[in-house]
């Protein structure tokens, strides 16, 4: 005879619970928020020239700033973060001390897969 399943209560459920209500709080704040009437470039305004101004808020172009300095940094700062972590990631340890991966321009590899080529038609050519 099968039993039902039963729910196991303990610690483990927490980050669980953490993500629900981080959901919660985020889709709150989302579906609470009021934006402006958004608006519209001018008919004779030349876009290509005022992006720039436009971006970070400043009042020298013929479109009108909405003021996209803070998502720009954030964006560059996660951005630089994602680049350290790509570099950190790459990079292996011999000894304790980080090495780059090819440092050498692949000579080790080569020549080590040269001297399995060697060991192998010394064989008599059999692998």
């Amino acid at each position: 005879m099968t039993s039902k399943p039963e729910l196991r209560v303990g610690s483990h459920l927490l980050p669980g619970l953490a993500a629900v209500a981080l959901f919660v709080v985020i889709a709150t704040a989302i579906l609470r928020a009021s934006f402006g009437a958004p608006q519209g470039f001018p008919s004779d305004a030349n876009i290509t020239a005022s992006i720039g101004y436009a971006m970070f808020n400043l009042d020298m172009g013929a479109v009108p700033g909405e003021g996209m300095l803070v998502a720009f940094i954030v964006i560059a700062v996660t951005l630089d973060a994602a680049l350290d972590g790509s570099l950190l990631l790459a990079k292996r340890e011999e000894a304790g001390s980080a090495v780059a991966l090819l440092a050498d321009g692949g000579r080790q590899v080569r020549d080590r897969l040269r001297d399995d080529a060697d060991a192998d038609t010394d064989d008599g050519g059999e692998r």
